[in-house]
């Protein structure tokens, strides 16, 4: 037996007999006040990511000019052709999105077709990431309420960053280093 063997075996073992709890999703929404695309693309910018809004027909070009000749992860699931598999060698990753949120600039992950793998999204030092306009919602109430639960979940406010205890600001400690994002509009 593994340790997560026993692990989940204990938890079976605690919860057995406890009542089948539905648990209420009634959460609240905000006002969806304003351009969600603009306060989006301004968010996200001041987490010092980079941002094109761009028409849909433009997307694919642009996904070209920005992989360039990068050795660019492209997930199972996304629509363009091509892609380099080895995540040891990838230069970036290009990704959709389950959703994005305006208020916040944060971009979640459910790692659905298109979306990689956690490592694929934390390893390489780019994330090029497509955002289409409808995926934009208000608040962070309605994107909980747009996603499933039971998925793994990576939300993602810029680039990798933290500060040393002087407050000195280092990027790429725990993800991509770039965090470029083209909202579709």
């Amino acid at each position: 037996m593994t340790a997560r063997d026993e692990i989940l075996a204990r938890i079976g073992r605690a919860v057995a007999g406890a009542p089948d709890v539905e648990i209420p999703r009634g959460y609240r929404t905000t006002q969806q006040a304003g351009d969600l695309v603009e306060l989006f693309a301004e968010r996200v910018g001041d987490y010092r990511a980079i941002v094109h809004v761009i028409p849909e027909a433009d997307v694919p070009g642009r996904i070209d000019e920005l992989a360039g000749s990068r050795r660019m992860i492209v997930p199972d699931g996304f629509d363009r052709a091509g892609g380099w598999a080895d995540l040891g060698t990838a230069d970036g990753v290009i990704t959709g999105c389950a959703v994005a949120i305006a208020e916040t600039g944060t971009i979640v992950l459910d790692h659905g077709p298109g979306q990689g793998t956690r490592a694929q999204t934390l390893v390489p030092d780019r994330h090029l990431c497509v955002v289409r306009a409808g995926q934009i919602v208000a608040g962070v109430p309605e994107a909980v309420a747009r996603l499933d639960p039971s998925r793994p979940l990576t939300w993602i406010s810029g680039p990798s960053a933290t500060s040393d205890i002087e407050l000195n600001r280092v990027e790429g400690v725990h993800g991509p280093r770039t965090l470029e994002v083209i909202i579709s509009t």
